[in-house]
């Protein structure tokens, strides 16, 4: 019998044809929409006379470019305003699930789709949204799509796709003392570069990754896509079960118990081969930190910046370029560098551990007075359950403050921005040039370091500010 991965076994059952020399037509369980890229795509269903083929298989929540503040007021933003309303209609026109601006499960569509039970093992899940790949923590094949894919899932509920090649990253071992998951996957993304996984499906394994709560594997997959991976999946286990059971939308009864034994087969047969495999030992990953403008530019808070060094050409003008927008210079520390911003958040960090995990390190310390300190859970359910662990009065007493779910400085499309020139520290996914705002510098780290930043003012080792 013939061994397979995880990723194929999902794959091929949802295969609906084959087209020789071309894509498989591909059949997709749910799809995930928001207000900025379903508008036009229910505008060309409209003038094609197409209706939705499967209302109840799409859910919808604007979070891009939603303000985070007075969310119960009309937006002030024309253009904002204008793709929420369109999503209202299409959603209202095409009797599709939204979960609105004030709603009980309103947030970020990443955030909200596995809080609902929404997101299940063995699932195929799109959105036009790249980070759709945070679901695949679940054991389900999800990648984000264009405007004209989601169009075209809205009308068949399908998808013409290549197979893509598959890739098994694994690290074994015990994390150390103030790593995280985004430590992890930084750390992975600095080893193979912000390329280094172009044209693969990544699936994750070994004890490092077993040993993840679903939030923290949620991060990871996530983050998939800044090494160039078309997605990133985790085989689920009892720890996916555990946090499926309460859910809305999971199966209840007779129907858990079908559902939990036909998930427990979803995992890569022993003997299984990949088109590429790494191996990474959880004991070389400490805290990590950008200092460039992608993901792939991390290194260790401790280490200092990499020299130009054996780069050439292109590659040492784009090094170079790279760290003139940031203004650092090569071979210099990081660590003790002024910053200006830190911005706890997104669909990477705006779970409700990461908010568990800042307040625990700032409780009872102030931040920085240089520093402008922003939390922005990922739901309504998340915010919800900071005020109620009593996680909010701990944050504004260290200096935070709190605002309302979105997207927000992740990515600049609201109102949230970092000024040009101004240092950043984010627990978000990406660093580009103007990624929080025109001229904004943005470096990536865990919820951990950012609390240390906040505190300190300057970038910090966060197991040096919370040994005790």
């Amino acid at each position: 019998m013939e061994k397979t991965t995880l990723f194929d076994k999902i794959w091929d059952s949802h295969v609906v044809r084959h087209v020789p020399a071309g894509p498989d037509v591909f059949f997709i369980d749910k799809h995930f929409i928001h207000e900025v890229t379903s508008p036009v795509a229910f505008l060309n269903l409209e003038k094609r006379g197409i209706g939705v083929k499967y209302p109840h298989r799409t859910i919808a929540t604007p979070d891009h470019n939603v303000p985070t503040v007075d969310q119960d007021q009309t937006i002030k933003d024309k253009l904002s305003r204008m793709q929420v309303e369109k999503l209202r209609e299409n959603c209202k026109k095409y009797g599709i699930e939204l979960h609105d601006l004030g709603t009980a499960h309103h947030g970020i569509v990443h955030v909200i789709g596995p809080e609902l039970g929404v997101t299940q093992p063995g699932m195929t899940i799109v959105c036009g949204d790249s980070h759709t790949s945070t679901h695949g923590a679940f054991g389900a094949i999800a990648f984000g799509i264009g405007t004209s894919e989601v169009e075209m899932v809205l009308a068949t509920q399908c998808i013409m796709q290549s197979k893509p090649k598959k890739m098994r990253i694994s690290v074994e071992g015990e994390l150390g003392k103030g790593v995280t998951s985004k430590d992890i996957i930084l750390y992975i993304i600095s080893k193979i570069s912000a390329a280094g996984a172009t044209g693969y499906f990544v699936e994750y394994a070994g004890s490092a990754i077993q040993s993840l709560s679903m939030e923290a594997r949620m991060t990871i997959c996530n983050m998939s896509i800044e090494m160039g991976a078309r997605g990133g999946l985790i085989a689920p286990d009892e720890t996916t079960f555990n946090y499926l059971k309460w859910r809305q939308y999971a199966p209840k009864g007779e129907d858990w118990e079908k559902a939990v034994a036909f998930w427990k087969s979803l995992k890569t047969d022993e003997g299984a081969v990949f088109d590429k495999e790494y191996h990474f030992d959880a004991a070389d990953i400490e805290p990590m930190i950008t200092y460039g403008t992608n993901p792939g530019m991390g290194i260790k808070v401790k280490d200092r910046i990499p020299t130009a060094e054996g780069l050439e050409g292109s590659n040492k003008a784009s090094f170079l370029k790279s760290l003139d927008y940031m203004g650092f210079e090569p071979g210099e520390p990081v660590k003790g560098k002024q910053v200006d911003y830190v911005f706890v958040g997104s669909c990477t960090n705006g779970r409700i551990e990461d908010i568990r995990a800042v307040a625990e390190f700032v409780k009872g310390k102030k931040k920085a007075e240089n520093i402008t300190a922003w939390i922005v859970p990922g739901s309504r359910e998340v915010e919800k359950m900071a005020h109620e662990e009593g996680l909010v009065k701990i944050l504004e007493e260290a200096g935070f403050e709190l605002r309302q779910p979105g997207c927000s400085a992740c990515l600049a499309m609201n109102d949230d921005k970092i000024p040009a020139g101004k240092y950043a520290v984010s627990t978000s996914n990406r660093n580009f040039e103007g990624r929080q705002g025109p001229g904004a510098r943005t470096m990536l780290a865990s919820p951990l370091t950012v609390a240390a930043v906040a505190v300190t003012g300057r970038i910090t080792d966060p197991r040096e500010v919370f040994e005790n």
